[in-house]
């Protein structure tokens, strides 16, 4: 893409740092959502059959997104509706 070793270099380092808070921001989520983790889970999966399909299949970025947005917003949504119930 380029050849600007400072620009290279800032991207980098402001990709790690979105990536610590990020990191900070899933780690607190997971002990208040109880179904966090396994979701987490299931999406490094479907991350990682992606990947090994990807040379045969190509999946358009819509449905990638979608699926995060049904695993990370079930497993919310599962975590908040056993809280309300167990109450």
């Amino acid at each position: 893409m380029t050849r600007n070793l400072f620009l290279v270099f800032t991207s980098n380092a402001f990709a790690v740092l979105g990536l610590r808070a990020l990191y900070f921001l899933v780690a607190g989520s997971v002990q208040r959502f109880r179904f966090l983790k396994p979701a987490i889970a299931v999406l490094l999966m479907f991350i990682g059959v992606k990947m090994l399909i990807s040379p045969v299949v190509h999946l358009p970025v819509t449905v990638t997104l979608a699926a995060i947005v049904v695993v990370a917003g079930g497993a919310v949504a599962a975590s908040l509706w056993r809280d309300r119930s167990t109450r």
